[in-house]
């Protein structure tokens, strides 16, 4: 799987927890984790904070720093299990799982039909 492209479709390359990790300056980095703990707390509904914003190398990488929240995800955890490298390519397409999370994010749908083409 391409690591910069989440088995859901999300892309990391983008993703601003993953943007945060590789930023070199720790004083912007904080302001990025604290940015990123608003937005998902307002839009995601769940209560986070600056720390709770860890490293993430990208949801297929195998370093071992993966945001919790990634590391909890059902979707990611179906795709391991059933030994798919995307979602894009499993039989089940679209479960319910990824239509919630298209209904949210409509761009991993959007990359999610472009690897099934």
């Amino acid at each position: 799987m391409n690591n910069m492209l989440a088995y859901c479709g999300l892309a990391c390359d983008s993703c601003p927890i993953h943007l945060a990790t590789f930023e070199k300056d720790k004083s912007r980095q904080q302001e990025m984790r604290v940015s990123i703990a608003g937005f998902i707390s307002e839009h995601y509904q769940m209560s986070l904070k600056a720390e709770d914003i860890t490293d993430c190398d990208g949801c297929g990488a195998n370093t071992g720093r993966l945001f919790s929240q990634c590391r909890n995800c059902e979707i990611r955890k179906c795709a391991i299990h059933r030994d798919i490298e995307s979602c894009a390519y499993c039989p089940d397409y679209a479960c319910d799982k990824l239509t919630e999370l298209f209904s949210r994010d409509p761009g991993a749908k959007a990359h999610l039909e472009e690897l099934r083409r």
